[in-house]
């Protein structure tokens, strides 16, 4: 799980203009949910209770909590909000809700997506926090009762990054940086360990790869798409998808 591998998947979509923000408008309801994409058939188990593996993953979280600054914790704090405009810093001054209606509803939709595919596997495994295993650590974030594997925000993360790159194919690298700085500032908060994160970036590659074979967000995407290279200034593209996950 500390590598990448990258999957490639072409399209060629042409959508005629949609009266409603999305032609499979939703809103809340997810694309796919655990029925549709089983994360434990993927997700390796995490580190046993007690091990040297998960003891090791402390001493990163308790590390990180002497380590990190002022300007660190209010940045992961800030992440701990799961909604798309937390990209606006790469993708530019123009990405406002208020400006990109479809884009937002759709990507509602999207994040919806994650709970419903990454609790069953929360519940599976019943994986401890770091606050709840250790009382050593203190999270600058809210405590959450969920248990911690894989973690969402991580998979939210990944999951956003993954389809606004393919949105935006001339600021990928960018947005890629962007979304594994989300999905690690759960460690930095404290409130994850490293395993739970990198677990989450496969649940959100794998979430969006099995979104993008599914006809009713493709219709959804290309609208949202080009309703953000509109308002960009950027010219219209057809979309090569590429998907990333660990390898």
């Amino acid at each position: 799980m500390k590598k990448y591998f990258s999957v490639l998947l072409a399209g060629i979509l042409s959508i005629s203009a949609a009266i409603s923000p999305l032609a499979n408008a939703k809103e809340g309801q997810p694309y796919i949910t655990s029925k549709d994409l089983d994360l434990n058939k993927f997700l390796a188990p995490p580190p046993v209770i007690d091990s040297l593996k998960m003891k090791e993953e402390l001493a990163e979280v308790l590390n990180r909590q002497v380590t990190r600054t002022n300007d660190m914790a209010a940045r992961a704090q800030a992440d701990a909000i799961e909604n798309i405009w937390r990209f606006s810093e790469v993708v530019g001054p123009d990405f406002k809700v208020e400006k990109l209606p479809k884009l937002n509803a759709f990507f509602i939709r999207v994040l919806a997506s994650e709970g419903p595919v990454t609790d069953p596997a929360k519940e599976f495994w019943k994986q401890p926090r770091p606050h709840q295993y250790s009382d050593l650590v203190k999270p600058v974030v809210n405590r959450s009762k969920s248990f911690s594997y894989p973690s969402g925000h991580a998979t939210a993360g990944t999951l956003m990054a993954v389809v606004l790159a393919n949105m935006l194919p001339e600021k990928k690298t960018e947005i890629m940086q962007r979304g594994d700085e989300y999905a690690n500032n759960r460690l930095i908060a404290g409130i994850h360990f490293r395993s739970d994160i990198e677990a989450g970036k496969i649940a959100g590659t794998l979430i969006a790869y099995n979104l993008m074979s599914r006809a009713d967000f493709n219709t959804d995407f290309e609208i949202a798409k080009n309703e953000l290279r509109s308002v960009l200034g950027l010219p219209a593209i057809q979309t090569t998808i590429v998907a990333r996950t660990e390898k």
